[in-house]
């Protein structure tokens, strides 16, 4: 039922032949004059031809080997035609269009028409009446998800009318109106979902961990946390002394500080007598989050262990062994955090690092090691307030604005393949003073279809003829999890001086003697992407720079690059990216477990989405008396909506 037109195409204006113009797609009312005459031409093509009038003027109608619809068509009779209008030395001619008799006009003609993604062996005319077809066997079997109240109050056609008139709409306003109905459901059921799930974990008890003294890990700290973090850590002490289970999301740009807020939440954690898992996405930030914080956590007398996939068999047993008998306090590691095997002894507070590469499978995997042990994620990757509300709809959300003092900004540059030389030689530079270098492409292998820098071909050019007298090494995706980690953690320890990679370095790699980016063919990433790369760098005391090379002369691309150049606000960008891009799939939301959007568009349909929010917010009171008809239907709609592993009833 979900199977939306992906556009519409207006046919519901009839021009005379007099009126066409080369280049538009029109209707057109006119008779044949004579039957079709089709030639094969030497490339084996079938062409028939129609000379058909509109009383007044003589139009040629093409058809490419569609013999039989061409010879369809009898002088005489009145039709409707659509299709393009084409023809050389001044002569137009009509080019394989659609047709019907004016007596039979609407299916394919005067009307607006729905233009559908099709697969093979499914044409429009096919799919069109098999939907036709549904709509009839349906008609009056369509339960409403939406209570007739809130469709009153928000002035909301019924579900049938609004299926109907998707599919085949009456006119422009009518399905105006039906397509806010079909967004409004949506987002309706998506927002009631989340506000379910909300409303049953709020019910829910958590371990009481104590706003005990900060004043040992504060004074261990390197620097004073700014008044942003400082809220934040007191948003989730609120929570998790509250009795009830937390799960918040702490928000933050590139270099903002997060680590150090979750780690507040951690030290208070531990100090109540309870134990701390910190999942991170690769093994080397795990690495750099043990060599971080087990010099603060042991100085107060409470152990760190790593527990990683790439550790050896006899240190995971006794890593495991200590973690189960609760010696270990503070776990940190990777997805060897949930294997299996893996026991906790007093499991409190849940980390996860990076959290838009776990997805909320992996998220509840962790929790489950323990008895409802508060969850805290973390994210860099700055997002819209209304996309954070449809990744994230389930969590609390707190913000880190601003950046810690004395950070650098990173300088950003736009260029084209003329700087390439400077470029080089400015790459050099920064090798010879000790720093290092970043190279970035989009692809992994070179392709002929799409030329364009890859890690492959560039990488083995940079090492053999532009820098052979340097350390250069290579890293992609496709490479083995254990071959990725020794590069990264290679390029960590200075072990070479330029890295040649895709975005697989996106996140992950803490390197504060990298001090400059180069990005190949820029105008192939996200905004939001070009700002996490570009975040890899500036992570030291020097200054660092970004430079994004691009070849497009659109106006496009230039003002997308020109947005990266003039600020470093993660959260300016992302609503950029958002704008330009739209919500489609702004950093794999498919992985999060989330519903897809059939019609809606989160960036167009806010004040939709505003609306549908307010009424599942009514609706959730409704809820917390089950057992009526309405109460039923609400929850069968959300259930249906979301995955199948979704419970809500």
């Amino acid at each position: 039922m979900r199977f939306f037109p992906r556009d519409y195409q207006d046919r519901t204006k009839v021009r005379t032949i007099a009126q066409l113009r080369y280049g538009e797609t029109v209707c057109v009312r006119a008779r044949a004059v004579e039957r079709a005459r089709t030639v094969r031409v030497p490339s084996g093509l079938l062409l028939s031809r129609v000379v058909v009038s509109d009383d007044e003027n003589a139009l040629t109608v093409t058809f490419f080997n569609r013999k039989y619809a061409a010879e369809s068509i009898t002088p005489g009779v009145a039709y409707i035609f659509y299709g393009k209008i084409g023809g050389k030395g001044g002569r137009l001619e009509m080019l394989n269009p659609d047709f019907e008799p004016e007596a039979a006009q609407g299916k394919r003609t005067s009307a607006i028409i729905p233009v559908y993604r099709l697969t093979a062996g499914m044409g429009r005319a096919r799919l069109s009446a098999a939907i036709e077809n549904a709509l009839e066997i349906c008609k009056g079997e369509l339960t409403d998800p939406i209570p007739e109240s809130v469709r009153r109050e928000y002035g909301l056609m019924g579900a049938p009318e609004a299926y109907k008139n998707i599919h085949f709409p009456e006119s422009w306003e009518v399905l105006s109106e039906a397509r806010r109905r079909m967004v409004f459901e949506e987002l309706f059921l998506f927002s009631l979902g989340l506000s379910l799930l909300r409303e049953r974990r709020t019910g829910k008890s958590g371990p009481v961990i104590d706003r005990t003294d900060l004043g040992p890990y504060l004074r261990a700290l390197p620097y004073s946390l700014t008044r942003a973090q400082r809220h934040c850590v007191d948003e989730a002490l609120a929570d998790m002394s509250s009795g009830r289970l937390m799960n918040r999301l702490i928000q933050g740009d590139v270099g903002s500080g997060k680590t150090a807020v979750a780690a507040a939440c951690a030290f208070c954690a531990v100090q109540s007598g309870y134990q701390c898992a910190l999942m991170a996405p690769t093994e080397i930030l795990a690495k750099q989050h043990f060599q971080t914080l087990s010099q603060i956590f042991e100085n107060c007398g409470y152990r760190v262990e790593l527990l990683t996939g790439g550790m050896t068999a006899a240190s995971k047993r006794g890593a495991q062994e200590r973690i189960a008998s609760g010696e270990a306090r503070l776990i940190i590691g990777t997805h060897a955090l949930i294997s299996k095997g893996v026991e906790y002894a007093n499991l409190g507070l849940v980390i996860t690092d990076e959290q838009h590469r776990f997805g909320v499978t992996q998220r509840a995997e962790l929790a489950s090691k323990g008895a409802q042990p508060h969850v805290l994620v973390m994210s860099a990757t700055p997002i819209p307030r209304t996309m954070a509300l449809i990744l994230y709809g389930d969590l609390d959300i707190s913000v880190i604005e601003g950046m810690p003092p004395g950070r650098i900004p990173v300088k950003t540059y736009s260029v084209d393949d003329s700087y390439r030389a400077r470029i080089y030689d400015f790459m050099r530079k920064l090798v010879r003073e000790g720093r290092q270098v970043f190279v970035v492409c989009p692809a992994i292998e070179d392709n002929e279809e799409m030329p364009m820098k890859s890690v492959e071909e560039y990488g083995r050019e940079m090492r053999e003829e532009i820098f052979p007298d340097l350390r250069v090494d290579c890293i992609h995706g496709r490479m083995h999890p254990a071959e990725k980690e020794a590069v990264m953690e290679r390029f960590a320890s200075n072990g070479s001086d330029i890295l040649v990679a895709t975005t697989v370095i996106e996140v992950g790699m803490d390197v504060p003697n990298a001090a400059l980016m180069v990005v190949e063919n820029a105008e192939r990433f996200g905004l939001s992407q070009l700002h996490q790369l570009r975040g890899r760098v500036g992570r030291g005391k020097n200054e660092s720079y970004c430079v994004l090379i691009s070849n497009n002369p659109g106006d496009d691309t230039k003002a997308r690059l020109d947005i990266m150049c003039r600020t470093n606000d993660g959260f300016k960008i992302a609503e950029e990216d958002l704008r330009i891009r739209g919500p489609g799939d702004f950093f794999g939301s498919r992985q999060h477990g989330l519903p897809e959007f059939r019609i809606a568009d989160i960036s167009y349909d806010v004040r939709i989405l505003n609306d549908a929010q307010r009424a599942a917010q009514e609706c959730v009171k409704m809820l917390s008396a089950p057992g009526g008809a309405e109460s039923d239907m609400l929850l069968a709609g959300v259930g249906a909506f979301f995955s199948k592993d979704a419970v809500f009833n």
